[in-house]
């Protein structure tokens, strides 16, 4: 993992915090206890800050940044897919960005949301809480069901629980 300072902000990590190998961060960043942060992601913050709650899991190959003004806001509890663009967006709690989405600047993913693989929420969107939005761009297509919600629960306990199983290899070796 390579952590970076800024000009005069460097990144503020809680100890709990599981960063995988080739993760990059730099900058005004904060991160949140519980959370964890996947191979080969990106999280930037050089141009806003980015704050990542508690029991987050970023995975894989994701990438995050800002835009001047527009700050990146990840609640607690949130699942973040392989292969995710964040750029200066407010993802609130217990929502899911599901594989290879994308969400833009100045656009806000409701609490328990769930966003589709693939999906494209342009810049300004407000996706309702509790409900599932599919396609680029992207559109609600219906409310989740308690199903839904209880398997984007497992997927968030089970990184949770995955993040603290890897931490405690890491730090045996």
């Amino acid at each position: 993992m390579y952590i970076y300072p800024f000009k005069e902000m460097s990144p503020n990590v809680h100890p709990s915090v599981y960063i995988a190998d080739g993760v990059v961060i730099s900058g005004d960043v904060a991160i949140e206890e519980d959370s964890s942060i996947w191979f080969h992601t990106v999280i930037r913050g050089d141009v806003d800050h980015t704050t990542i709650g508690k029991r987050v899991n970023i995975q894989d190959l994701s990438m995050i940044h800002q835009s001047p003004g527009n700050p990146i806001v990840i609640e607690d509890d949130v699942s973040v897919g392989h292969q995710v663009t964040l750029h200066g967006c407010t993802i609130k709690k217990g929502a899911l960005v599901g594989m290879k989405a994308t969400v833009l600047d100045g656009a806000e993913v409701g609490e328990e949301a769930f966003i589709g693989a693939g999906a494209l929420v342009t810049p300004g969107t407000t996706i309702p809480p509790r409900t599932l939005a599919l396609g680029s761009p992207a559109r609600v297509v219906r409310e989740l069901s308690e199903e839904d919600l209880e398997e984007m629960k497992r997927v968030r306990d089970t990184y949770v629980e995955r993040g603290k199983q890897y931490r405690a290899i890491t730090e045996k070796n």
